[in-house]
């Protein structure tokens, strides 16, 4: 797999594997057809890249803190935006049986005190289980 396109085409071949029907694929098909990063796109990245530095990295050090816990698929991507660290580990399961997590940020230089915080959530709360839902 070299590109968005190459994706695109193993989900079309492979819909049952990838479960095509119940997730689709609109978002990789939509960019795919972009001409790429513009304008306003760059904008958003600079706007996300200060409100993690002037945001997070104050908060943290504001607070002496040694991690953020943040609960969504969204908040991995703004402080990887931003330059900063993210880890996430499952932390339960929805009724349907798929499992979602929850994420631990910190500032540069904190993997091993990221990786002790979340390794020690998942000894805690036990919720890593082999995948079912494809059964």
């Amino acid at each position: 797999v070299k590109s968005l396109a190459d994706i695109i085409a193993f989900n079309l071949n492979n819909p049952v594997i990838e479960k095509l029907k119940e997730y689709g694929q609109d978002e990789f098909i939509a960019s795919e057809n972009t001409s790429g990063i513009g304008e306003q796109e760059i904008e958003a990245i600079e706007m996300m890249a200060n409100l993690s530095k002037y945001g997070f990295e104050k908060l943290m050090k504001d607070n002496n803190l040694d991690a953020m816990l943040t609960i969504g698929s969204n908040s991995p991507t703004i402080l990887t935006n931003g330059g900063y660290l993210a880890i996430t580990v499952p932390a339960g399961y929805e009724s349907n049986r798929i499992r979602f997590g929850i994420s631990f940020g910190g500032l540069n230089g904190s993997e091993p005190k990221l990786i002790e915080i979340s390794y020690a959530f998942e000894q805690a709360t036990r919720e890593r289980r082999p995948p079912t839902f494809l059964e």
